[in-house]
């Protein structure tokens, strides 16, 4: 049990920053190992375990989030992370204990990719949803190979990729031939990527520029009012040097050209602020909007987490409400007999929407983690032609926490065919094109603006189209084809067993 979680924990290495992906040839292949000699209640211990190790050491950031309310919550740091695993090692578990059921050789391993894939998609659902850090995840390098590998997801999301990691990462546990057999489809997996980034070319004008402000404001320094009223004016500031810029750049490429701040970049209350929003608007007197991240209350006396869409005159143009809240976070779990969040928490918004300002094409906006979900990010209705993600990492340090979430925003991309833009308080600030490549970054722990003008959106993706249905069928083939020759045998038994009509026979 204790090597099991310790292979877990190395197999977090495949993960953002760290990106060695090759690590999961080594631990998965031994993972299914130990299934093959293992009874279904072994096998289920087993898989645990790996999940354990696994999710504690890539969510180990969390922990910073508790430092930052050390005073409130100090009884949480040496409980957090691993009361975070035990439910996502149990979606470990589960896969693993069911991979027993299917036959040694490529029907296990068949099985095991699918049924790990089934257990992941469930993942976007149990306990409110958290996908986070799926084995897909582990291509996300930050070059062109990674750019390659990462193009499957326009067809199969990211976990379609996870299918096709576990799949390539377990086929040499069967020798020479299955050896061949990974390599063969890590080649051929590369040569779809290729083909996609050569020949899928963008539809209809370009985006806006869009000018990413970056405080690198300190969580514990918007606790206190005169520390939050400084935040303020260095983000005026930053916002003020980089207008020039993107104004200029917005003329000579015929664009119109928008700000944005990050995820609570506002320390009050933006939406019964006038002067504030005439302030804030007057940094950019050309901009055809400001986006700007702040709290915001409802007629319920409720507030939720919002983003500001401000009009050049510093009126608000529109107003979203982030839908899909952090659990323990920001909103109390109903049936707890103790309170955890202050007040209830935030109250979500009605979901995904599409945002036509005067000016501007369409864009959809998530709020910090709503950007992790696959398929979940595109109102259905009124496809946008670019995505917006403002975020404020600041609470995690600069750890593992912020690259795994930057890189979660760039699958979307993928995945959608999308242009994405994301503000981060401290960073890492950024944006990508449709096919996920990078188009400029902002680091950890930088204070400035970026300006960086959005290409024209591609075609819909076949997984813009069709969602999670993909990955999900994809998955459902690969169990069959593992386990019905646990069920073609169990039907022979069957048919075999004499039927006895006489009592007194038995």
């Amino acid at each position: 049990m204790l090597l099991a979680i310790l292979l877990g924990a190395l197999s977090a290495l495949a993960l953002p920053p760290f990106g060695l992906t090759g690590i999961l040839w080594l631990t998965l292949p031994w993972l299914l190992a130990r299934l093959g000699r293992s009874n279904v209640k072994g096998a289920l211990l087993q898989g645990f375990g790996f999940g354990f190790g696994y999710y504690c050491a890539g969510l180990y950031w969390i922990t910073n989030a508790i430092l930052t309310r050390l005073d409130l919550f100090w009884w949480a740091v040496p409980l957090a992370t691993p009361l975070c695993a035990i439910p996502l090692a149990c979606c470990t578990a589960v896969p693993c204990a069911l991979a027993t059921l299917a036959p040694a050789g490529w029907r296990r391993v068949a099985a095991f990719a699918g049924l790990w894939t089934l257990s992941d998609l469930a993942r976007e659902f149990l306990f409110t949803g958290f996908p986070w850090n799926p084995l897909g995840s582990s291509w996300e390098w930050p070059s062109h190979a990674g750019d390659v590998m990462i193009q499957p997801a326009s067809w199969i999301g990211v976990p379609g990729l996870t299918l096709l990691t576990v799949l390539a990462a377990c086929l040499p546990i069967l020798g020479r031939r299955g050896v061949a057999a990974s390599l063969l489809l890590l080649a051929l997996w590369a040569a779809a990527g290729t083909l996609r980034l050569g020949h899928i070319r963008p539809v209809g004008a370009p985006g806006p520029i869009v000018l990413l402000v970056q405080g690198n404001i300190p969580e514990s320094e918007k606790l206190d009012r005169d520390t939050a009223v400084q935040a303020f004016r260095t983000t005026l500031r930053l916002t003020a040097e980089g207008a020039a810029g993107a104004s200029a750049q917005a003329r000579v490429a015929g664009r119109a050209w928008v700000f944005a701040w990050p995820e609570s970049a506002f320390p009050g209350l933006l939406d019964e602020d006038a002067q504030a929003r005439a302030i804030i608007m007057a940094q950019a007197p050309s901009a055809a909007a400001g986006l700007i991240g702040s709290v915001r209350f409802g007629a319920d006396g409720r507030p939720r987490n919002s983003m500001v869409a401000l009009r050049p005159d510093g009126g608000i143009a529109a107003l979203y409400d982030k839908a899909h809240l952090v659990p323990f976070g920001e909103y109390q779990p109903a049936g707890l007999p103790f309170q955890v969040v202050p007040g209830g928490g935030f109250v979500p918004g009605p979901g995904l929407r599409t945002l036509h300002l005067p000016g501007l094409a369409g864009f959809g906006t998530l709020i910090c983690y709503e950007v992790i979900f696959p398929g979940a990010v595109v109102a259905a209705d009124d496809r946008p032609r670019w995505l917006l993600n403002i975020t404020n990492d600041a609470w995690y340090g600069d750890s593992a926490g912020p690259h795994q979430h930057l890189q979660s925003a760039r699958m979307r991309a993928v995945e959608e065919g999308l242009p994405l833009a994301r503000a981060a308080n401290t960073g890492i600030s950024g944006a990508y094109d449709g096919y996920g490549r990078r188009l400029g970054e902002l680091g950890w722990g930088r204070a400035g603006s970026l300006a960086v003008a959005l290409p024209a959106p591609l075609p819909p993706t076949l997984f813009a189209r069709l969602g999670l249905w993909m990955p999900l069928v994809a998955a459902l083939l690969a169990c069959s084809l593992g386990l019905r020759p646990f069920r073609a045998a169990h039907r022979g038994r069957a048919r075999n067993t004499p039927k006895v009509s006489d009592k007194s026979q038995v």
